[in-house]
């Protein structure tokens, strides 16, 4: 096995994995602490190191609000269960779960992006182990990047000291990660040449910011887009991932300057970074790409329906349970209708009239599902390869249904991991899930055989012809039938708004 090799900062150890024929490098630094002057700077090179670091420790996480703090939050029941994971500004590590037994076998590599909001998560919560991915002859990476304030702040001062790289410093991160297992992978036996990105949620959005960037092209071969709803819907109206320009994003960096009595940005940067983050939370901000002219050309939408994404194939899907813009309590599906609908507000509500479901139900839209089917039609007309999933089996435990990265127990294969009551179909749809996963990152085409060397359900990828998705349900199989006329009419109005 695997168990040293060299990096461009110096040699490595690891150890063997629950699985022996897995080695697990954990806490490289792929770029320097980012704090003191390296805070709101461009990533910077790691530092060498003499001897042989021995990586068996995960590395700090992110400065964020401490995961599991409070015990009865949803995601702290579920994997957010250490209130005391160390944290620091010194989080650019990388951590890799490789099955070669030797440095020249070119293996596939699949480089995943954690969700949170861009607001906090880190790349070692427990359902993200890699050993699962790795038995499969792939190699799961997982990079930290900076969070909240620290990830997304811009100022003036900012860009003036770097105009070439003013903002989206989380975005930056990633793609130091990427560019640092590009460089490096083949020494712990993989394929620098085949990387497959994937992220959920927030991590999805990243997902897109690298596809959309024009700094990242070559870097990466697949991407994989996990519930994100990867265009901002226009009707209805909702909350996407908030895009700001440069001139925007400085201002709130002037404010917040303000808010934690800084003066210039060396002051700033001579803080305590736990009175920074404090303060961030105490603002209830929240912060997202910016549009920079440098990293970001465009927004994601723009970048999208002007066909200059990265020509790569793309995996995209959600769950049946997240994000659901429906009547507030109160609210009529007439009023909500006509707050969300605008001009198409008559329209709508007399095609949710013919659905022959409850009127508050009808008027209901996945916020996530509608914007990835828009993505679904565009690449389809763009000429895209593009495979679309839905994810929606019975999850047993509560009455949250399958809700918003309920699919990442399923694609890590961590089943085990989960306090969930799982069963036996459970674990089998899991295994599936995580070979399609596997499949895709080796040669672009999810479908193969299951363990037992029967064919898996086919997975058709999605075209104009064929406008279907693969259900992971408590069965898989394809949709069935057409497309229905609330989904159809949604699909256009968005995309003739989006391409005003």
């Amino acid at each position: 096995m695997l168990r040293m090799t060299k990096t461009e900062n110096g040699l490595v150890k690891g150890f063997p994995g629950t699985d022996a024929r897995i080695t697990v490098y954990k806490g490289i630094p792929f770029a320097a602490d980012t704090s003191g002057e390296n805070r709101w700077r461009p990533p910077q090179p790691a530092q060498d190191w003499e001897g042989v670091r021995e990586c068996y420790d995960f590395g700090p996480i992110a400065m964020q609000k401490i995961p599991g703090l409070d015990p009865d939050a949803f995601y702290s029941k579920e994997w957010h269960v250490d209130p005391e994971v160390p944290m620091s500004e010194d989080a650019l590590r990388v951590n890799i779960w490789t099955p070669a037994k030797t440095a020249d076998e070119k293996l596939p590599v699949m480089l995943w992006i954690h969700g949170g909001g861009l607001q906090e998560g880190y790349a070692h919560e427990m359902e993200f182990d890699g050993e699962r991915i790795a038995s499969r002859g792939v190699i799961l990476a997982s990079i930290g990047y900076r969070l909240n304030v620290f990830g997304l702040l811009c100022h003036p001062e900012i860009s003036a000291e770097n105009p070439d790289a003013p903002a989206n410093f989380a975005f930056q991160d990633q793609k130091a990660g990427i560019e640092w297992v590009k460089r490096n992978i083949a020494n712990f036996g993989g394929d620098p040449d085949n990387i497959t990105i994937f992220g959920q949620s927030a991590g999805a959005f990243s997902v897109m910011a690298q596809l959309c960037s024009p700094q990242t092209k070559g870097l990466f071969q697949k991407a994989i887009v996990e519930s994100i709803g990867a265009i901002g819907i226009l009707y209805p109206n909702s909350r996407p991932m908030p895009t700001m320009t440069l001139e925007e994003a400085e201002q709130l960096g002037v404010e917040f300057f303000e808010r934690i009595g800084a003066k210039s940005l060396a002051e700033a940067r001579a803080m305590d970074a736990q009175y920074i983050e404090d303060k961030f939370i105490e603002g209830d901000y929240f912060w997202g790409a910016v549009v920079d002219g440098k990293y970001l050309v465009k927004s994601t939408n723009e970048t999208i329906v002007a066909n200059e994404v990265h020509n790569v194939p793309i995996m995209v899907g959600n769950t049946t349970n997240e994000f659901i813009l429906a009547p507030d309590e109160g609210e009529t599906p007439e009023a909500f209708v006509e707050r969300t609908m605008g001009k198409y507000a008559e329209e709508y509500l007399d095609i949710c009239k013919r659905t022959g479901l409850p009127l508050d139900e009808a008027v209901a839209v996945g916020q996530m599902d509608l914007g990835n089917k828009v993505m679904y039609a565009l690449c389809a007309e763009q000429g895209r390869t593009l495979y679309s999933y839905l994810f929606g089996p019975t999850i047993p435990g509560d009455d949250a249904g399958a809700f918003h990265s309920a699919d990442l127990w399923f694609q890590f294969e961590t089943l085990m991991k989960c306090w969930r009551p799982f069963d036996g179909h459970h674990y089998d749809l899991a295994r599936m899930i995580c070979n399609y996963w596997t499949n895709f990152a080796k040669n672009g085409d999810p479908n193969g055989l299951d363990n037992n060397g029967t064919p898996m359900p086919e997975w058709r990828p999605y075209t104009t012809e064929d406008p279907h998705s693969i259900e992971f349900f408590d069965t898989i199989q394809m949709e069935e039938g057409d497309v229905s006329e609330k989904d159809a009419f949604l699909v256009k109005i968005n995309l003739d708004e989006l391409r005003k």
